[in-house]
């Protein structure tokens, strides 16, 4: 997903080194095997489909987890990250294109997932040693890799793009980044909107509440693929209850998008289709609530 940067694998993760390797031309590889796949099951399902989600690590999280050449990680360097995120934003702009041009498919929406937004804006991401944390990087910052991001998104053809921020956030400004700063960085940054897990604490709901309220979407992480699958009232439940608590009609219950939480990748087939079927099941028992059927 990046242009003219490449990395392999170490015992400690994914590593930056000056020219592609055997690790990155078997990732490139995968890559290129899973678009063709891709475009066979579009084909087979007909054009008539929806949209398509994708789904990319963002430029916070990946500075996170990939290692400079030294060891030490790419979010300790100011230079580094800026080049990190430059090169995501193209190398994310390619793949859209890529997507659209094997598939035909369309709209596409974006992801991009930022699972370590918390341990980045608050400065606990550790470092390769452990023993100390690195230091937190700006919001400013922040936000401008994830403008570019998104215009670079914007221009190869997303027509909605999402953050996933993760987790881990204050409950009051005095202790660290908040879910209202998150989320009013997100929206200044480009994106439509932020994918909030439907398990959040009161403060996050209150923010995405004001962002429906006036009109927004809301994507919900709203069934765990890595836990025991609730059944359809539960999942329902889940959505509902917060809605009611924070005074929404239902008829705004039109401005969610239901998703399953990250980590579909780690389950079988068979628990994939069935977390996707009771997405389904809890998706329409919730439109009957929002028509009063």
């Amino acid at each position: 997903m990046l242009t003219e940067l490449y990395a392999d694998v170490q015992p400690h993760g994914w590593r930056l080194t000056g020219h592609p390797g055997l690790d990155h031309r078997r990732a490139a590889s995968a890559l290129a095997t899973d678009l063709g796949v891709l475009a066979d099951v579009v084909g087979e399902a007909g054009t008539a489909t929806g949209a398509l989600k994708l789904q990319l690590r963002g430029p916070l999280s990946l500075a996170a987890g990939i290692t400079l050449h030294h060891g030490e990680k790419i979010l300790s360097d100011a230079g580094a990250r800026r080049d990190l995120g430059d090169s995501l934003a193209d190398g994310a702009a390619a793949h859209l294109r890529d997507v659209a041009r094997v598939t035909g498919a369309g709209p596409l929406d974006v992801v991009v997932e930022e699972p370590d937004t918390a341990g980045v804006l608050g400065g606990t991401i550790p470092t390769a040693s452990g023993y100390r944390s690195l230091r937190a990087v700006p919001r400013h910052e922040a936000g401008n890799r994830w403008s570019a991001l998104v215009a670079a998104l914007r221009g190869a053809g997303a027509e909605t793009v999402v953050l996933s921020p993760g987790r881990g956030f204050a409950s009051t400004p005095a202790t660290g980044t908040t879910w209202r700063d998150v989320i009013d960085d997100a929206l200044a940054a480009g994106f439509d909107t932020v994918s909030l897990p439907a398990d959040a604490d009161r403060p996050a709901w209150e923010r995405c509440a004001e962002l429906v309220d006036a009109g927004g979407q809301l994507w919900l992480e709203a069934i765990d693929p890595l836990r025991d699958l609730p059944g359809v009232t539960a999942a329902v439940d889940t959505v509902h209850r917060p809605f009611r608590l924070l005074g929404l009609p239902d008829a705004s219950l039109g401005a969610l998008t239901l998703l399953p939480a990250p980590g579909l990748e780690e389950t079988t087939p068979q628990t994939v289709r069935r977390v996707l079927h009771r997405l389904t099941q809890a998706a329409d028992a919730l439109d009957q609530l929002r028509t009063g059927g």
